[in-house]
């Protein structure tokens, strides 16, 4: 993924008002991600803990979605996939619900899915970050067939947010 700026990412936003993707927290350490290693950005906001957003260039144009999720909680310790990367983590997966864009959010449709609770996915896939014992299933497939499953059900949830 190439390098992004703030002004990029708050104008890619499709689910959110201008004025709240003026309002969300960027990350202010964008210079410093592995950007080779990402297929997409995406983080937590640190001041709203029940906020995510995820940014990728999909068919050539930028895309952004604004999601809410619940802080795990001690209960919720139990193994569960990533429906993006197939990593399989103990806790470390939320429900995402991003609204719909468009009329549809705004009248309260919403999409979900199941993601890594830190979004890290392209980092997983490339074993650059480690979910735990047998967080990764044996696959035949390479690496780069991986990380293209990975893009075609970010793509598929984005469109899901957009359809």
């Amino acid at each position: 993924m190439k390098p992004l700026t703030e002004a990029e990412i708050r104008a890619a936003f499709v689910n959110c008002t201008k004025g709240e993707a003026r309002r969300l927290s960027v990350p202010r350490d964008l210079a410093d991600r592995p950007w080779n290693d990402l297929d997409f950005l995406g983080w937590r906001d640190p001041q709203a803990p029940d906020r995510a957003y995820l940014v990728a260039e999909l068919d050539g144009r930028l895309k952004a979605v604004a999601m809410r999720t619940s802080a795990a909680g001690p209960g919720q310790s139990r193994r569960s996939m990533c429906r993006l990367c197939l990593t399989t983590h103990s806790g470390g997966v939320s429900l995402m619900v991003a609204p719909r864009a468009g009329r549809a959010g705004q009248q309260g449709n919403s999409v979900g899915s199941y993601i890594c609770s830190d979004l890290a996915c392209s980092l997983y896939v490339r074993g650059k970050r480690d979910a735990g014992v047998g967080a990764r299933l044996q696959e035949t497939i390479t690496l780069e067939e991986r990380i293209g499953r990975t893009v075609a059900h970010l793509a598929a949830f984005v469109a899901q947010v957009t359809g």
